[in-house]
């Protein structure tokens, strides 16, 4: 389901940390540790698996940044709420 301009920023104004760059939802994610932030990224990774969409996962030492670049639907938001509650479990 496609959103309207004014629907889409409704929803991503209720995601934590979320943002939208163009045709991309992104996310910048702080560890304060290197190796909580791979921990973080393997669950990105069977969270993406479960849902068959893989987003753009960029490392830089103690932040991962993560990129869903599909047209914004409710499956890029649920995703994206899912990534949200790994990183809670994980910082």
């Amino acid at each position: 389901m496609q959103f309207t301009e004014e629907e889409l920023q409704e929803h991503i104004g209720k995601l934590e940390g979320w943002r939208l760059d163009k045709d991309k939802l992104v996310r910048k994610y702080m560890f304060n540790e290197y190796m909580k932030g791979i921990a973080f990224v393997d669950e990105v990774a069977a969270i993406s698996e479960a849902f068959d969409h893989h987003p753009h996962i960029t490392i830089d030492y103690k932040t991962v940044v993560l990129r869903l670049t599909a047209d914004v639907e409710k499956l890029d938001l649920r995703q994206a709420r899912e990534f949200n509650e790994a990183f809670e479990k994980n910082r």
